[in-house]
């Protein structure tokens, strides 16, 4: 809703709560490459990831004994929010093994041009004018980020589980929403979490694990990625959501790479490249034209 003109309150606020949650979930792949660089195996990190967020959250929403979930509905959001979850970081992270880092994110980040395609055949978001030019901003700012995948030489196997980890992320953000839907966010996000920590947990167990004697910088690159990208980026992710609904909040999204290459400037030393410059302000061009004041009622431009 808009008033006089202008977007309402709320609506600003979702808007920021989805960017803040995006640099959250933007930091993942630094805290992880930290981790794993001490020696510490993915399985492992990601296992007690989940398991340490699923807990957070529950302490978040008000403790194990609060806000009562049906059982049926239960085994809903850890079997398809919590498997969700582990599907979109499986085949995604599977897909560095055949096709470069850059390749992986500019299919991935497809994923809201189908978030818009799913809504608007739903009837659910209609696809204006404005969110078209919107998404092209933030999927050019990616692909001027990353650089746009070679004609030839791409590996198939690659390039399939980077857009099936898309399109399910397209309809895993929806899913999540509608699961959630008169529930808190820290209760739902603590059943997607616990479903994957289960998940995850299975698979490092099949590996020998999980493993308990990590370095102390392991630890705390898994603890900041409970507490920041998993418990924090996820009720700010839903409680945006729940305002400006799945289009608007997967352009918004966008922002993460961006932050992702900053962070790593900051963490690795990894030098900032003008096209990730460029590539940023592509994407911010996006947030502002979908947060941008309509012309008042009466107006030539209404």
């Amino acid at each position: 809703m808009r008033v006089h003109g202008r977007p309402a309150s709320g609506e600003l606020r979702a808007t920021l709560l989805i960017l803040f949650s995006a640099c959250c979930f933007g930091s993942i792949a630094i805290f992880v490459s930290i981790a794993t660089r001490s020696g510490a195996r993915l399985a492992d990190v990601l296992a007690w990831r989940y398991l340490f967020g699923a807990l957070l959250l529950r302490l978040f929403s008000g403790g194990f004994g609060s806000a009562k979930v049906r059982p049926r509905r239960a085994v809903v959001l850890l079997v398809l929010a919590g498997g969700g979850q582990a599907a979109v970081a499986t085949l995604s992270l599977s897909a560095l093994n055949y096709v470069s880092v850059s390749t992986v994110t500019f299919l991935f980040y497809s994923y809201p041009a189908w978030v818009a395609l799913i809504a608007a055949m739903r009837g659910t978001e209609p696809l204006t004018g404005r969110r078209v030019l919107a998404l092209a901003l933030s999927l050019a700012g990616i692909a001027v980020m990353v650089g746009m995948p070679g004609a030839g030489g791409l590996n198939v196997t690659g390039v399939i589980l980077a857009l099936v980890a898309a399109f399910l992320y397209a309809l895993y953000i929806p899913m999540l929403g509608r699961f959630g839907e008169a529930l808190p966010p820290a209760v739902t996000a603590s059943y997607a979490c616990a479903g994957a920590a289960l998940i995850f947990t299975v698979a490092a167990v099949v590996r020998g694990g999980p493993v308990f004697t990590l370095a102390p910088i392991a630890w705390t690159m898994i603890g900041l990625l409970a507490l920041v990208s998993t418990a924090i980026a996820f009720l700010a992710f839903l409680r945006g959501l729940a305002v400006i609904g799945p289009v608007r909040t997967a352009i918004v999204s966008t922002i993460e790479p961006f932050w992702a290459s900053l962070l790593a400037s900051v963490a690795l030393g990894q030098a900032l490249s003008p096209r990730s410059l460029a590539g940023g302000l592509l994407i911010a061009a996006a947030v502002v034209i979908l947060n941008a004041p309509l012309s008042a009622p009466g107006s030539p431009a209404a």
